[in-house]
């Protein structure tokens, strides 16, 4: 294994030299569109131009300055995010992982308020809440934890809309649920919306508190600022990350008014959640996706994908199983293995992202043109033209 780097990830055949809008850019000047835009967290596309100039701005006052002080576009965040939700209170973190840890933490300490054996999580398999101990134990998908054994004890793993299952897991030793609407790393699985009603009767039966995992599916990527407002679910916590920074690391758990005290001075903490740079730029991206023609431009651009990619599922009906998904978060099933679209689509310029083996799982920048939409449906059409007349 040549290189400096660990051996963690499968690399792409490319590097990557400069991005702009819609495009990442090789060291040889060849341009490719990004239908994953960084697995989500470059929503609005490479080096948006309020993204940039945040940056410039806080870059030229200061980097980082710790928690021991306030900081202007902290606060300004957190209340951008308060201003815009249900919610009471922000913690950030610098990840998605992080803020989970944050959420799994409270949840905790609310629960051995209440008794001491109320420590016990519900979470759902094909889930995925991060790489972090606590993470790790949340995600319901043992490759990810089963070479790390022994677990985080009291993680209890249900599959996702089994509602007689769920509720045979339920009981008042449980402090929190951790759902995500649509899980991402499970294959575009949305939740249905009487999982969604099973999960809010249990929650009020056994008082426990319901967290929703919105790192991949929040800020606008669903249609909604938050995915959970296509459901009936009231949760007390969502996580962020992501998009949230505008390609810089960072995280937010929001709590609602009843956790807002939960937390004391030195319960939690962080060095780098919720850096002025990070923050500055967040806030930009806030402002951006809250504007109404932006949210209309989303579900423009979604419905056209969803409508060509519904007409493929007709023409190629012995390739692809179903299309599912809701705004900008599309999976397009296959019957088979898929790995052979990401080679095949970066040969045409375009860099798409396979999960669950046979889920094509599409997550563009949400600036993505009605042009670019289309380019990339052509790319997928000529692809599949060609793989149905292999022998």
């Amino acid at each position: 294994m040549g290189g400096p780097l660990l051996n963690t990830y499968n690399h792409l055949p490319l590097t990557i030299h400069s991005a702009k809008g819609l495009y990442l850019y090789d060291d040889a000047g060849n341009a490719y569109l990004d239908m994953q835009s960084g697995y989500g967290v470059n929503a609005l596309g490479h080096n948006h131009d309020a993204v940039m100039q945040a940056l410039k701005t806080q870059s030229q006052k200061h980097l980082h300055i710790s928690n021991a002080f306030l900081s202007a576009p902290t606060e300004a965040l957190a209340n951008q995010l308060i201003t815009h939700s249900e919610f009471s209170k922000v913690f950030f973190a610098n990840s998605g992982t992080e803020a989970n840890e944050a959420a799994l933490k409270l949840a905790k300490k609310r629960g051995r308020q209440i008794s001491d054996s109320k420590t016990n999580v519900i979470a759902l398999n094909k889930g995925f809440h991060g790489r972090t101990a606590g993470g790790m134990a949340l995600t319901g998908k043992p490759q990810y934890w089963d070479v790390f054994k022994p677990n985080l004890p009291g993680v209890y793993h249900v599959d996702i809309n089994d509602s007689e299952a769920f509720k045979s897991k339920m009981n008042d030793d449980v402090c929190a649920i951790f759902v995500e609407v649509i899980q991402g790393e499970g294959g575009i699985r949305p939740l249905t919306r009487e999982f969604a009603l099973t999960i809010n009767d249990m929650a009020t039966r056994h008082n426990a508190l319901i967290i929703v995992d919105e790192v991949q599916t929040g800020l606008m990527r669903t249609g909604e600022l938050f995915a959970y407002q296509h459901t009936p679910l009231t949760p007390n916590i969502i996580t962020l990350a992501k998009a949230l920074g505008g390609g810089i690391p960072l995280g937010a758990m929001l709590v609602d008014a009843s956790l807002r005290d939960v937390f004391e001075p030195g319960d939690h903490g962080t060095t780098f959640g919720g850096n002025p740079l990070a923050c500055a730029m967040g806030e930009a991206v806030i402002q951006t996706i809250v504007k109404p023609s932006f949210k209309s431009h989303v579900n423009t651009v979604s419905t056209l994908l969803f409508d060509h990619l519904h007409a493929l599922k007709a023409q190629f009906p012995d390739l692809i199983d179903s299309v599912r998904g809701q705004g900008m978060m599309i999976g397009v099933v296959f019957h088979d293995d898929v790995q052979w679209i990401k080679k095949d689509a970066l040969k045409h310029g375009v860099i798409v992202n396979v999960t669950a083996s046979r889920v094509l799982r599409l997550l563009p920048p949400l600036t993505l043109d009605t042009p670019s939409a289309k380019h990339f449906i052509n790319v997928l059409k000529t692809i599949l033209e060609r793989r149905q007349k292999k022998p």
